[in-house]
Parts: C-alpha cells; structure tokens; sequence
C-alpha cells in the first residue's frame, strides 16, 4: 500500500465519519429528535443496508467510517441474522444478530469496566 492510497483511504473514512456525525448533529439541531431515537435511526438505517445487499459495496470504500458507528453494529446484526435465518431456518434469525455481536458487546463491557476501576466515575 502506497502513502498515497494510504492518505486516499483516511480521507474516505475520516469523510464519512465526519458526515455521519454532521447528519445527527443536523438531526439533533433542526428536530425535536433525542440522541437516543437517532441512534436507532442509524442502527435502521444499518440494518437496512445489509439488507437490500449494498452495505458491503459501501464498505469497500468508506471502511471504518461506515464500520464503526452504530450504522456498522446494525449491519452486523443484520448480516448475522440472514446467515443464522440460512443455516438453521426460522429460528436462527433471532440468534444471528446475537452471535454475530456477541464478542464486541463482551468487549466493550469488560473494557467500560475495567476503565471504571481506573478513574472511578462519579454521577452528578
């Protein structure tokens, strides 16, 4: 990988990170819409794209700027579902998700937590 395709490829994910980001700032200003329902939105609109197939075309160029955000973890569940719903039928489609994800919700708690053990959080 070049210098020059490995700045391309920043850019791209810096750029798509930095929309997202500006869509739900937009979201936040310009609607009566709570973090949380924009959040869900993104999660849908994740799903969504798995679905109809085009997440991964999207992928290819936008990588961890698609990946990363919530839009990923919806298109995770997604992707984990349809090939569950394939292998084991009706059933597998309410597991998918959950094994598809299992390891990075595992991650961010044990990771949330051992970062409370550090800096001893404090509510207001």
């Amino acid at each position: 990988m070049t210098a020059l395709s490995m700045i391309g490829t920043y850019a791209a994910v810096f750029a798509t990170g930095g929309a997202l980001c500006a869509i739900a700032e937009l979201l936040i200003v310009r609607t009566r819409l709570t973090p949380a329902r924009i959040l869900v939105i993104f999660l849908i609109a994740g799903i969504i794209l798995e679905g109809i197939g085009v997440y991964d075309y999207i992928f290819k160029f936008c990588q961890a700027g698609i990946s990363v955000p919530i839009v990923g973890f919806g298109a995770a569940l997604a992707k984990g579902s349809i090939e569950a719903a394939r292998t084991y039928g009706f059933i597998g489609a309410f597991a998918g998700g959950l094994i598809r994800t299992a390891f990075g919700v595992g991650t961010a708690i044990v990771m949330s937590y051992l970062v409370t053990l550090i800096f001893s959080p404090k509510t207001k």
